[in-house]
């Protein structure tokens, strides 16, 4: 007889304990120089060579977990002694025996390891009239070689309590090479009106895969390569002579970016997840039925692409010293986007993805809902980050030097936000609103986000100088709850004024979060103590010598002692005291996330968080 169980102990066995154990291996050497003594053309040049091997261990422990079979024996089992109750409640036990066969101990160890090697030359090809041509060439590889072999229990997804997924084996070797130009067209020399300064910058990358993954149960072994080759263009164009209003910089630029999939994202190895919050549009699902979702990556997965421009200003003012104002505009088109959609997209689309929900052969229940890696559609967001920065020298106010405050103010305001699954759905609106953690993009998207911050440095030449002083004002605007989720509306926002007439639920809004920072730092830069000199030790031989008449007496030594003592340890010593979420403010409240009530992706429930840290620079 087959049965299934699902058990959460009473008082049978503690908390369910994790042990992990790290271990880093890094190895990093390099040498870096310059070709000026192969004449006079190359006296701009600067070549760099390094090679760095890094591998990443770790082995966890987990107790506590419940073993399927060892459950399901001990449930039939007739034998007193070694049977498993689990209706004994909270003031009796089950044997030994019988605790020994259904918590047991996982063992589950994973390795990373990546070997790397680049070289890159760079300096001035030739000059024109408006000055030199500047580039930039440089190669790498890269080796990503990646194992994950959990305890068997969880790769025949047999245990409770514990997330089961399979093993898995990815290696890739990715070559690449990058060039770079920089091209000057006029310069401030020559004081051309409307063109003061204007320079160009041409890049572009080439990049080339080969990757292999290992077999599971549903998948076998395979290797897929595919290459990139990428442009970059950008310009910078300075109209008029800061004497004139100040400094105003034009810039603008176009790029097209590649991003091949993660080796997690490539790796077939599934993992079992059960979902009681799914809702079926069909209605042939019961409300809280445990559904299982199999979550795996795709080796076949392509890389993404993005096109991307952006145009904006930096502009200083000439009448207002030590003030800057920048705002940029940019726009983003992301295609062949690799995520996982999330299992509650997949049965709202399931149209739109054949064959990975399966449902009942006779009530047209879902009983499992596939979630891979995918390639999707189409993704564009929009919008434009602005800034503010005021730095007062207090030194200009003609009363001697207090020291310099700085003014900030740094934000963003998204304006578009349009995601496209497949080429037969529609574009769906998701600026300004919730985004579940399982979906495709990990985190809400709020029209507005921005800070402030105020810091003050002390005043130069005084054992002030080290002294740094700061606030900062984070917020995270406002933004819909998962309203279509919640009340069932055909658009997030409805309805906002009165209860719906089907639900009698209304759409409801995520307030803003508003967190404080402060953060104060001493840094000891000691004044050099007096020079000691070192007896007989002169490195310009007779030259340093104490004359008596016609005979040299002592040398005088060039040479130091090294410092030591309290001094040179204090000298370049940091002393930092911060505490973030000063306040203690909670994170607001979002019925979208029902197990912790608040969106993970924008805020966290530490709370008020205060530390100390302290580095010496040698």
């Amino acid at each position: 007889m087959t049965t299934g169980v699902r058990f959460r102990a009473i008082n049978d066995e503690g908390v369910r304990t994790t042990k992990t154990t790290f271990q880093d291996t890094l190895f990093d050497v390099g040498l870096r120089g310059e070709l000026g003594e192969f004449g006079d053309y190359f006296k701009t040049w600067n070549w760099e060579l390094g090679f760095r091997y890094s591998r990443d261990e770790e082995e966890v422990l987990g107790g506590g977990i419940v073993s399927q079979p060892g459950l399901r024996e001990a449930l039939l089992d007739t034998n007193p002694a070694t049977a498993f109750n689990p209706f004994l409640g909270f003031f009796e036990h089950n044997t030994p025996a019988a605790i020994g066969r259904v918590y047991i101990a996982l063992h589950h160890s994973a390795t990373f390891e990546l070997p790397l090697g680049y070289a890159t030359v760079n300096g001035d090809l030739f000059s024109l009239p408006a000055g030199p041509v500047s580039f930039a060439l440089g190669v790498e590889y890269r080796g990503e070689r990646w194992r994950d072999d959990p305890d068997s229990l969880n790769t025949t997804f047999n245990t409770i309590g514990a997330t089961d997924f399979e093993a898995s084996k990815v290696n890739r070797d990715v070559w690449s090479t990058y060039q770079q130009v920089r091209i000057p067209i006029t310069s401030p020399s020559w004081s051309l009106p409307g063109a003061y300064s204007v320079e160009f910058d041409i890049a572009e990358r080439e990049e080339w895969y080969s990757q292999n993954t290992s077999a599971t149960t549903i998948l076998t072994a395979a290797h897929s390569q595919y290459n990139a080759q990428k442009p970059k263009f950008s310009m910078r164009w300075q109209p008029l002579d800061p004497k004139w209003i100040g400094t105003l910089n034009l810039r603008a630029s176009y790029t097209e970016a590649f991003h091949a999939p993660t080796l997690l994202d490539l790796t077939p190895a599934g993992s079992e997840v059960f979902f009681e919050l799914l809702r079926d549009p069909k209605g042939l699902t019961p409300p809280g039925a445990s559904i299982r979702e199999i979550v795996t990556g795709n080796p076949n997965l392509q890389p993404e692409v993005a096109y991307e421009w952006s145009y904006g200003t930096v502009y200083s003012p000439k009448w207002i010293k030590g003030l800057t104002l920048s705002a940029d505009f940019w726009h983003i088109d992301l295609r062949s986007i690799a995520a996982a959609v999330g299992p509650q997209f997949i049965v709202d689309f399931e149209n739109q993805f054949p064959g990975l929900v399966e449902r009942d052969p006779i009530t047209g229940a879902i009983i499992q809902v596939l979630d891979p890696g995918l390639n999707l559609t189409r993704a564009i967001a929009e919008g434009i980050d602005y800034e503010a920065i005021y730095i007062l020298d207090t030194s200009m106010l003609g009363r001697g030097d207090l020291g310099r405050f700085t003014f900030a103010l740094n934000a963003t305001y998204l304006s578009r936000f349009e995601f496209q699954a497949t080429p037969f759905s529609k574009r769906i609106g998701l600026s300004g609103m919730f985004v579940p953690s399982d979906s495709t993009f990990t985190g809400s998207l709020p029209h507005n986000r921005a800070y402030v911050s105020t810091f003050y440095d002390g005043p130069t030449n005084t054992w002030l100088a080290g002294l740094d002083i700061g606030a900062t004002l984070h917020y995270t605007g406002q933004y819909e709850d998962d309203n279509i989720e919640l009340v069932g509306a055909p658009k997030p926002q409805q309805p906002r004024i009165g209860p719906d007439g089907f639900t009698g639920k209304l759409a409801r809004k995520v307030r803003e979060w508003i967190t404080l920072d402060l953060i104060t730092s001493y840094t000891f830069n000691l004044p050099p103590s007096p020079v000691a000199e070192v007896p007989g030790s002169a490195k310009t031989g007779g030259k340093n010598v104490i004359r008596d008449g016609k005979k040299n007496v002592i040398p005088i030594s060039s040479a130091e002692y090294n410092p030591c003592g309290w001094r040179s340890w204090l000298n370049g010593m940091t002393i930092t005291l911060g505490m973030q979420n000063v306040l203690d403010t909670d994170p607001p409240f979002v019925a979208g996330f029902p197990e912790n009530n608040y969106d993970e992706s924008l805020a966290t429930i530490k709370g008020r968080f205060w530390y100390v840290q302290l580095k010496k620079r040698f």
